[in-house]
């Protein structure tokens, strides 16, 4: 579903927008799948250590965490120096992602009888 969200987001960038922001709603929707990849990896190994306190578990998350927002941050900020549209265009993308990942999760919370 993100595919098909990001394809048309591509094509109204083209159509209406200035072309390197379509290219930055590409590379936006890029690093947020990065970004969520990375996350299911480090939350996947802090789960398989077994017995640790949760705080450990909580120091762990929140490090990496706050290093891969920094790292996104800062593309976004250079793109939008740099090149405005391009910027924009990542900030959208990164939106895009968020938007269709919410509305993945409704859907399935909803599947499952909602949240009792």
């Amino acid at each position: 579903m993100a595919i098909v969200v990001g394809g048309i987001g591509f094509a109204v960038a083209v159509a209406f927008f200035p072309p390197t922001s379509a290219l930055g709603e590409l590379i936006g929707i890029g690093l947020a799948f990065v970004n969520f990849r990375i996350f299911v990896r480090h939350t996947t190994k802090v789960q398989l250590r077994g017995e640790q306190s949760s705080k450990a578990v909580r120091r762990q998350l929140g490090s990496n965490t706050l290093s891969r927002l920094t790292l996104i941050t800062g593309v976004v900020i250079g793109a939008l120096v740099l090149n405005g549209p391009l910027g924009v265009g990542i900030v959208a993308g990164l939106v895009l992602y968020q938007i269709v990942f919410v509305m993945n999760v409704l859907r399935v919370v909803l599947g499952q009888g909602g949240i009792q």
